[in-house]
């Protein structure tokens, strides 16, 4: 399967001033690797080139507008080597399940058009960043799970309940409908792959334009209201919720590198996961921390823990082979990057 070979290629990063994408230029460029950011908005990535200004030349930016429009990225593909196409929308506030699906299906089918058109034959692999939840929601039962499953449940909640649909839901939903469906049927056509990444719940310390707590990534600001306030997303007991699975973003970031590197990558989807967690473990290891970062640590509340999913990582291990941050690491140095920025 295609891959690439060389640290001289040109990567083309969509979404690139974004919680994950970030770091992957950060990492790409560290590599040697010539990035090209795509940003929706010029002035968006301006920060990029602030904190990535010693690498010079060898990072552009590209204005790519809204990535639902039709050949938004026909420019931004052409003579790339690889693409990393993270923008898709990730608030978790829309009221109609369209209004988060449609941007996501119509930007990932939207890079793959423009690929297929306007990239070049020296293009080599797509690598998408989707969602664990385009694997599974929540779950009151143990389960094990692995690439092998698809979440269709949110996919039919939004048809059957519009904007009663679970919040999450339409986030998974908008996961689901996504890239495989392209490529299949203009297989004949391309000469570049795809690879998929699912990571789970994505903590850790941020490096792209964070001015306040109220700008941080969602993942991130359910952690600080857990830890900090003692406040758990929807309510729900902190020995159960969320039952899912985490992982640090800078091991995420450098999947997606992994990704374009590896052949055995290509026609794949891989979970990139450190481990199962609720939101009791994190604010236990903010308690066990010597010195705290922040005075106040909640308590959350005591009974046995029950995490209900449980990730078969194999692929991830066998094709990318990452040794994943621990949850204690990602907790200390998150809650000391917040704490120094008075977050």
């Amino acid at each position: 399967m295609p891959a690439l070979t060389s640290k001289h290629a040109t990567v083309l990063v969509t979404g690139a001033n974004g919680f994950i994408a970030t770091w992957i230029v950060g990492y790409l460029l560290e590599q040697g690797y010539s990035v090209r950011a795509a940003v929706r908005i010029a002035k968006k990535g301006e920060h990029l080139l602030r904190t990535y200004a010693s690498y010079g030349d060898k990072l552009k930016l590209v204005e790519v507008g809204d990535v639902s429009v039709d050949n938004a990225f026909d420019e931004a593909v052409k003579g790339v080597d690889g693409i990393i196409h993270t923008a898709s929308p990730v608030g978790l506030y829309a009221d109609e399940p369209s209004e988060m699906i449609d941007p996501a299906v119509k930007g990932v089918v939207g890079i793959l058009q423009s690929a297929q058109k306007h990239a070049g034959h020296q293009l080599a692999r797509i690598v998408i960043t989707s969602s664990c939840a385009a694997i599974s929601h929540f779950s009151t039962v143990p389960i094990t799970l692995s690439e092998a499953d698809w979440n269709d449940g949110p996919v039919k909640e939004c048809e059957e309940k519009g904007r009663n649909a679970d919040n999450l839901s339409k986030y998974a939903a908008s996961k689901v409908l996504a890239a495989w469906e392209f490529v299949d049927k203009h297989k004949s056509e391309i000469t570049w792959d795809i690879a998929v990444i699912n990571p789970p719940w994505v903590f850790g310390p941020v490096k792209h334009d964070v001015a306040s707590f109220e700008t941080l990534p969602p993942s991130n600001q359910y952690f600080y209201n857990a830890v900090i306030k003692g406040d758990i997303l929807g309510g729900f007991p902190a020995i159960t919720t969320p039952g899912h699975g985490f992982v640090d973003v800078r091991d995420v970031a450098y999947a997606h590198i992994r990704a374009l590197e590896a052949p055995a990558a290509g026609g794949e989807r891989i979970i990139c996961c450190a481990g199962s967690f609720v939101w009791q473990d994190i604010i236990d290891v903010a308690n066990w921390l010597s010195p705290k970062p922040y005075h106040t640590i909640a308590k959350g509340e005591p009974g046995e823990k029950f995490r209900a999913i449980t990730w078969n990582t194999e692929k991830q291990k066998r094709i990318l082979g990452i040794k994943f941050r621990t949850l204690e690491s990602i907790v200390r140095e998150t809650l000391t990057q917040w704490a120094g920025r008075g977050y």
